[in-house]
């Protein structure tokens, strides 16, 4: 089966043509594109898991500051990326980078949460890297992280209208040629944010768009058995098959 990597990688480096002259005001004072300057981590990450087309593809909204920040990988938690992906390449950094936001790679001592919980739930429903990708591909809509001085990350969602027409004319573009290449049946939205701009993009005739209940800490709900009410969800959808049994 032939893989989809080459032509994912033309069209991120499409994707990162089109928002590298985008400015944004303040509050945000730094921004970080992981698709730029980590490029040989997502580029490990397609060449090992975007094998064929997948039947559904997760989507989140854009990287998070101890997840794809540091490693380049969607929801890129160091220990999960390193351990259970199997992955572990140099990563670069911003040409600015904020004081408290520094981007150490795979020597990153912190957390990301929301990365731990989902490839964790992943490993743990599906076993091995290999049973979860034969269908499946995670990715994200906006590849660009916004932090305020104090190091606040500021979600794409919060930026002002202006700024959002200019990002998101490219992400719904690059949405596009991912589901061209990919060929999903299902665009899962990770959280309302991704759903939202899935059906927004891909409209009534493209894939089925749903959503699953986002990861992060700062959700009430998501820390209360987060794997277990996703698990749920995606049964509902007829998208969470029998767990796999251990070998």
């Amino acid at each position: 089966m032939a893989s989809h990597a080459p032509k994912l990688r033309a069209a991120t480096r499409r994707l990162c043509r089109d928002v590298a002259g985008l400015r944004f005001a303040r509050p945000v004072t730094h921004v970080y594109n992981p698709l730029a300057y980590a490029p040989r981590g997502y580029a490990a990450y397609l060449d090992a898991f975007a094998e064929g087309p997948k039947r559904v593809v997760f989507l989140g909204m854009n990287p998070g500051p101890f997840g794809m920040v540091q490693t380049g990988v969607p929801f890129g938690d160091v220990g999960m990326v390193r351990d259970w992906l199997g992955i572990e390449v140099p990563i670069g950094r911003p040409e600015r980078e904020h004081p408290k936001r520094p981007v150490l790679g795979f020597d990153c001592p912190r957390a990301e949460v929301s990365g731990q919980r989902l490839w964790g739930a992943v490993a743990e429903h599906w076993r091995t890297p290999a049973r979860f990708f034969r269908q499946h591909l995670v990715a994200n809509y906006c590849p660009l992280v916004f932090l305020e001085a104090s190091g606040r990350n500021r979600t794409p969602d919060k930026l002002p209208a202006g700024e959002r027409a200019r990002l998101f004319a490219a992400c719904d573009r690059h949405l596009l040629r991912l589901v061209e290449i990919l060929q999903p049946e299902h665009v899962v939205g990770i959280g309302a944010f991704a759903e939202t701009r899935a059906r927004e993009v891909l409209g009534e005739t493209g894939p089925r768009v749903s959503r699953v209940l986002h990861p992060s800490p700062a959700s009430p709900l998501a820390n209360r058995d987060w794997a277990g009410s996703v698990r749920r969800e995606l049964a509902e959808l007829g998208l969470c098959a029998k767990r796999q049994k251990r070998r």
